[in-house]
């Protein structure tokens, strides 16, 4: 695909925050952004020239929106593998492919994948009743974590396994549907690697980041990690493995479990910018946001070098309100994704503070 030029429109399925700091970084290259999604009123559509508004299997909104897109994206993963698929149907360029979404948007997919293109995980079962439990534990030994295989996220869909007797309780915590169980990861830091692939098949990987998380949920990225040279060229191997294997156009995020060994385990993929990318903004030369519209308009990639080191924290239900405070902090810029109500867990922004 050739360079869009100025002036274009890029569709994006979805309407959240992530959708949200696209369109702006799309605006700033001079593009014209449309957005999909269910809501009138959202984050994205108010940064935004064109809002087309419908559910993500309703057709004729899907084709009202196509008709004004020159090239269409997604902010999230779990969108209809059928929606992409239709979409390109009607000769649209869809990056990243229904491909990419499909193996992503299923954990044991997900790491077969991995596996089958030399990237490690934890070891696996996949469980589609109950009884299926006690024998995948036996193998893998106790504790394992029980996820659902489809949507879950933030830590919601998956509860620990200590013994074959929560065999029953377990797979009703993750309402009885189709599931993997994941051996536990002897790792000491879980960090990410942000990295793009644009149509031409080139890569760039961002500086690695190191997560805390609480509750499930991404509370911290600090970037660029402090990792010995080997494991950062082995983090962004796995990345350009993965990125290649799914003959992937945007960014997205690979999870990395780094063990006490030193190696390093694929935990999850992530199909899209990711929230542990956030730390780019003011942390490199070009950010992920960028970055990952340069690619699916077929742009040559950004710069990705770091020009300082960022502590990136979530911002989650009631952290918003202290926004007085968190704008007035020297060397750091506040980012608020524009949702009406602060709830418990709830994304409502972030802060990147500048730490050398």
């Amino acid at each position: 695909m050739g360079p869009l030029p100025l002036g274009a429109t890029i569709g994006i399925l979805g309407d959240g925050q992530l959708g949200r700091m696209l369109s702006q970084a799309a605006s700033r290259l001079g593009f014209r952004v449309a957005i999909f999604g269910p809501e009138a009123e959202s984050p994205a559509a108010a940064v935004s020239a064109v809002s087309v508004v419908g559910g993500y299997r309703d057709e004729a909104a899907l084709k009202a929106f196509a008709g004004q897109c020159d090239v269409i994206t997604l902010e999230f993963e779990n969108i209809p593998v059928e929606t992409v698929d239709f979409l390109t149907g009607l000769g649209k360029v869809v990056a990243p492919s229904s491909r990419a979404l499909g193996i992503t948007q299923d954990r044991v997919n997900e790491k077969t994948f991995a596996r089958s293109n030399g990237v490690d995980t934890v070891d696996f079962a996949t469980i589609d009743a109950e009884t299926d439990i006690a024998p995948a534990l036996e193998r893998l030994g106790a504790p394992a974590l029980l996820k659902t295989r489809r949507e879950g996220y933030d830590g919601k869909g998956q509860v620990w396994v200590k013994s074959a007797d929560e065999a029953a309780s377990a797979w009703a915590a993750i309402g009885g549907k189709p599931a993997i169980l994941e051996a536990r990861a002897d790792f000491v830091r879980e960090i990410s690697v942000v990295a793009a692939r644009g149509h031409d098949g080139a890569v760039k990987a961002f500086p690695i980041g190191e997560n805390h998380h609480v509750g499930g949920i991404l509370s911290t990225t600090t970037a660029p990690a402090d990792v010995p040279d080997a494991l950062h060229a082995e983090a962004h191997d796995i990345a350009r493995k993965v990125l290649n294997g799914l003959d992937y156009v945007g960014v997205l995020a690979v999870e990395l479990f780094v063990l006490k060994s030193g190696g390093l385990l694929l935990n999850e993929i992530a199909p899209r910018v990711h929230n542990s990318g956030h730390w780019t903004q003011e942390g490199c030369v070009c950010d992920q946001f960028e970055q990952h519209m340069r690619a699916v308009a077929g742009w040559p990639l950004g710069d990705v070098t770091a020009r300082c080191r960022i502590e990136m924290t979530n911002l989650l239900g009631d952290d918003i309100l202290s926004w007085p405070a968190l704008a007035a902090e020297p060397n750091a810029r506040l980012h608020v994704y524009g949702k009406a109500e602060p709830r418990p867990g709830r994304k409502m922004g972030h802060i990147n503070r500048i730490l050398s």
